[in-house]
C-alpha cells in the first residue's frame, strides 16, 4: 500500500514580510529573541521599561526592520498605544511573544503589596492586554495567511513549584491556563497559541536569586546548570514559523531535565 506525503503548509502571501512583537526586549531572552526573529527577516517590534546597549545596536543596524520603545509592560493604556503605532509603521502584526516579567524572591509571609501587584500587573494582566491588542490586529487579516501565532513565555517554576517564588509562580500558571484557553478560541482562525517554559536562565530575572538559591537549582537540574537565553531561541523561532502550522495549546518546558 502507498502512501503519498503529507502535504507541506501553503507559504505566506507573495511579498509579505511578517512583524512580530516581543516584549521585554531590551536584555536576556527577549533581546535573544529579537535578534533571532531580525536574523530571520521578520520585521521587530519591541519594547522595555528600560533600553540597553545591545538594544541600540540592533536598531542602529536594522533601522527599517526594528522599532523599539520604552515603556512599562504593566501600562494598559501604554502597550495599546504602542500596538498601534506598530500596526500603523509595519501594517500588520503576525506574531506576538509575550516576555516581560518580573520577579520577587520571598516567602509569601514577608511579601509586600506592591511587590504581589507588580508581578500580577507585568506578567500576568500586562501579557493578557498586549496578547490582546496584537490578536485584534492579526484577526483583521485573512486567516492563515502567515501563520500568525501567540507565544507567551512563562516558567519552569509554574508547574514544578519554587521556594519563595509562589506569587510569581503564580502568575506564569495563571499565563499557560490563558494560553490553552484562546489556542481553542483562536483555531478558527488560523491563529496558534503557545507557551514555553525555561527553567531558570542567566539573565538579570535570576540575578536576585542567592548563591544558596543558585546552587539548589543547579543541583536538582540532570545538565548540572542554569540556562542561557540561546537555549530557549530555537524554539521560540520553531513555534512561531510555519514549521509548527499544527502545533497549538502546548507548553514546551526547557528547563535542563529539571
Amino acid at each position: 500500500m502507498s502512501h503519498q506525503p503529507a502535504p507541506s503548509p501553503p507559504p505566506a502571501a507573495s511579498g509579505i514580510v511578517p512583524t512580530s512583537v516581543v516584549s521585554g526586549g531590551s536584555r536576556g531572552l527577549g533581546l535573544a529573541v529579537v535578534g533571532r526573529l531580525l536574523a530571520r527577516g521578520d520585521r521587530v517590534a519591541t519594547f522595555s521599561r528600560s533600553g540597553s546597549a545591545a538594544m541600540d545596536a540592533l536598531a542602529a543596524a536594522h533601522p527599517s526592520r526594528l522599532h523599539a520603545e520604552l515603556l512599562d509592560a504593566g501600562d494598559a493604556g501604554a502597550v495599546g498605544g504602542f500596538v498601534a503605532r506598530v500596526a500603523a509603521r509595519f501594517g500588520r502584526i503576525d506574531h506576538c511573544v509575550a516576555n516581560a516579567a518580573v520577579a520577587h524572591e520571598g516567602v509569601l509571609a514577608t511579601a509586600r503589596d506592591d511587590e504581589i501587584d507588580g508581578m500580577l500587573a507585568v506578567n500576568l494582566r500586562g501579557a493578557i492586554v498586549l496578547v490582546r491588542e496584537c490578536v485584534r490586529q492579526m484577526l483583521l487579516h485573512p486567516a492563515g495567511e502567515t501563520a500568525a501565532s501567540v507565544l507567551v513565555v512563562s516558567s519552569v517554576v509554574a508547574a514544578r513549584g519554587a521556594p519563595g517564588l509562589s506569587v510569581y509562580a503564580a502568575t506564569k500558571a495563571g499565563l499557560e491556563g490563558f494560553a490553552r484557553s484562546l489556542a481553542r478560541e483562536l483555531g478558527g482562525r488560523g491563529i496558534r497559541v503557545n507557551a514555553v517554559a525555561p527553567g531558570f536562565l542567566e539573565t538579570d530575572l535570576s540575578a536576585p536569586l542567592s548563591a544558596q538559591a543558585r546552587a539548589r537549582i543547579v543541583r536538582r537540574t540532570p545538565l548540572a546548570r542554569l540556562g542561557l537565553p540561546e537555549d530557549v531561541v530555537g524554539a521560540v523561532d520553531f513555534l512561531t514559523s510555519r514549521r509548527a502550522a499544527f502545533v497549538t495549546g502546548q507548553v514546551v518546558t526547557i528547563a535542563g531535565g529539571g
